[in-house]
């Protein structure tokens, strides 16, 4: 189809987890065998980049293997309307300015005239049970949808301070939902019904090539191998080269820190950049200009890079041995990238935001830093004291094991696929 990409995915299988998480596991099959042979169907915008497509990649096949007819759709549109998806997306994270009608209309043409055909086969072809629309990108696709389907609009990004006049030009698409999921109750807003408001945390898997244990030798081979010296301390941030996950303030954070520990190594990252982020090239332009030809700053952006290497056993090799781990966002629905480093018991400094205080408790499990002095004064009290480290990394390990792996979930979309029955 043209509009509408059908993503094939390796099948997975729930039993890994009993062990993993053997309590959520349990209620997990019970509620699986309510929902054999239930069609779900899961739209949005990219497959390769950002937290949503890292979610789906394990979630669709997760629930196959429970018994359910999960499949993922990805929207594919012109970078015209990609900019406008964008700039819908900004606004509603709280940036300055409005749609113009001109720009309203290349949405709604787009969606409405082109993709709603590709759109109208789909759910003719399978007839799904539920469906998931992602974010604002094919939102308004619910104008398409027989009343006897189920619907669920999954709202990934930061909802604190929207934009009210884009919330009233979504607001009639909005309602046509049954149900809403948001990643914080604090992105609920007072437009909708809270009856139809539910909250679920995202979630990494611990067993994805990105993710699964990592030996540091093998770690640190391949750091070297990129022309990184894993024997000196390294920071790291993994994330869009985007204004709301703030990258300049991060390269500040390590100038200043450099000056009294000079060995330190600091690698941005962002090589599989979303195809909905079409700002991304214009912000590696200013983190280039920024870096100063600095030998000790690593920029990735491009596949062939890291050579041979997959993207995700680069990152994986990165959280493995990493020193510090940064992540300085204005604003931030949750964070995968932060979970992920998590994960591998490494020390977080994440910006003050909704999503990241989800999972960060300062001074706790990782720390919060309102902007780059506060970053480098961080940083610094982690580079003079291992055991700081050690201790912040081990609670933010377990943090992510209680609370923010993929088997939960997958149980809590069972849950809600449950409610309609």
């Amino acid at each position: 189809m043209k509009y509408l990409e059908l993503i094939n995915l390796e099948k997975l299988d729930f039993k890994k987890f009993k062990k993993i998480t053997p309590e959520v596991f349990k209620k997990t099959i019970v509620l699986a065998k309510k929902l054999k042979n239930k069609k779900i169907i899961n739209i949005n915008s990219t497959s390769l980049g950002g937290g949503v497509a890292e979610i789906l990649k394990s979630q669709i096949p997760l629930e196959n293997s429970l018994g359910l007819k999960s499949s993922w759709y990805v929207l594919k549109a012109p970078i015209n309307f990609f900019k406008i998806t964008k700039k819908i997306h900004n606004i509603l994270q709280g940036e300055k300015g409005n749609l113009t009608e001109s720009e309203k209309k290349y949405y709604l043409d787009f969606l409405f005239k082109k993709a709603s055909s590709d759109f109208y086969k789909i759910i003719k072809s399978i007839n799904p049970d539920i469906l998931i629309i992602h974010d604002p990108q094919p939102l308004p696709l619910i104008n398409f949808v027989p009343s006897n389907i189920k619907t669920i609009l999954r709202i990934h990004i930061d909802l604190s301070s929207p934009n009210k006049n884009t919330i009233y030009f979504l607001k009639p698409f909005i309602e046509k939902y049954h149900q809403i999921i948001f990643s914080h109750k604090d992105y609920k807003s007072n437009l909708f019904s809270p009856k139809k408001i539910k909250i679920v945390y995202p979630a990494i898997d611990p067993f994805s090539e990105k993710n699964r244990f990592l030996k540091t030798i093998q770690a640190k081979e391949i750091l070297a191998f990129l022309g990184i010296n894993p024997e000196k301390p390294i920071l790291s941030q993994i994330a869009r080269f985007d204004p709301w996950k703030d990258p300049l303030s991060t390269l500040k954070a390590y100038y200043l820190a450099k000056n009294k520990y000079p060995q330190i190594q600091l690698v941005l990252t962002s090589i599989h950049q979303a195809k909905d982020d079409p700002q991304a090239k214009e912000m590696f332009k200013k983190i280039k200009k920024h870096a100063k030809g600095d030998p000790d700053i690593f920029l990735f952006s491009k596949p062939e890079q890291i050579r041979e290497i997959s993207n995700d056993l680069f990152i994986n090799a990165l959280n493995t041995a990493t020193t510090i781990f940064i992540h300085k966002s204005i604003k931030e629905g949750f964070g995968l990238a932060i979970t992920e480093a998590m994960w591998k018991k490494k020390p977080v400094i994440g910006g003050k935001t909704k999503g990241i205080s989800l999972q960060i408790t300062h001074k706790k499990n990782g720390f919060l830093a309102k902007d780059y002095k506060e970053i480098s004064f961080w940083i610094k009290e982690l580079l003079k004291n291992k055991s700081l480290r050690k201790k912040i990394g081990e609670a933010a390990h377990q943090t992510v094991r209680s609370k923010f792996l993929i088997s939960r979930l997958v149980f809590n979309h069972l849950k809600l696929y449950s409610e309609f029955f």
